[in-house]
């Protein structure tokens, strides 16, 4: 294996690929995967599903970005749930990094458009990618299953092979996810250039302790009952 794959293996502050309870998470998700296509299937959709999506979850601060914050809330939005995959993934010797892609989601919910600006474009929408049967492929572990059920989009599916991404339609033909803009990959989250774009986007009280109290109150249940609602 060269160097620049090995990066790809390290534990890192926010992929902390060390931590003991994500450690025990991965192992135990594998099970008796015996190939690195399996595992990182098996990872995918365990974080996908049981790390359940709650985008008012927003602790901005470094701490609130780890691995091992993400896997102990249980819920989390597409960064922190993106960064758990790729520990998880190092955890079990899988080559993995983050990938980041500003969308629009037209299908959002008015609350968060709100608590957004008024705005239904999310910059640096995360993603991992992860080096399975030779190849690197990008899967987006945000949307939970019973969400996708609820609010009538197609859940993500993801097989190793091929990149999964967000489906520009949901499940009667609406548009929903529009791809605007490639931020690239890193080896690990890129704080300072993603607080930036943060503070650019949706002003500088983004995150503040005041957001983060109020996110403290709300869960993946009260998203999914609003979004279901419309």
């Amino acid at each position: 294996m060269t160097e620049e794959m090995r990066k790809y293996l390290q534990p890192t502050f926010f992929i902390d690929s060390d931590n003991s309870d994500v450690i025990q998470y991965a192992q135990k998700v594998i099970g008796d995967a015996k190939t690195d296509l399996e595992k990182g299937v098996r990872l995918y959709y365990a974080v996908r599903d049981n790390i359940r999506y709650n985008p008012y979850l927003s602790n901005m601060t470094p701490e609130g970005f780890k691995a091992s914050t993400t896997l102990r809330r249980g819920e989390s939005y597409c960064v922190p749930k993106a960064i758990l995959l790729a520990a998880c993934a190092r955890v079990v010797g899988i080559p993995s990094r983050l990938a980041f892609a500003d969308v629009r989601n037209h299908l959002t919910s008015v609350r968060l458009e709100q608590s957004m600006k008024g705005n239904n474009l999310f910059v640096f929408h995360g993603q991992t990618v992860m080096y399975l049967d030779g190849k690197w492929t990008k899967s987006t572990p945000a949307f939970n299953l019973s969400l996708c059920e609820k609010i009538n989009i197609l859940p993500l599916e993801y097989d190793g092979t091929e990149d999964s991404i967000f489906h520009p339609f949901d499940k009667n033909g609406n548009k929903h996810m529009e791809y605007l803009k490639d931020r690239g990959e890193y080896d690990d989250l890129p704080y300072e250039t993603f607080m930036k774009a943060m503070e650019e986007y949706y002003g500088k009280g983004f995150g503040s302790a005041e957001n983060e109290e109020l996110s403290q109150k709300a869960t993946a249940d009260d998203f999914e009952s609003e979004a279901f609602a419309g």
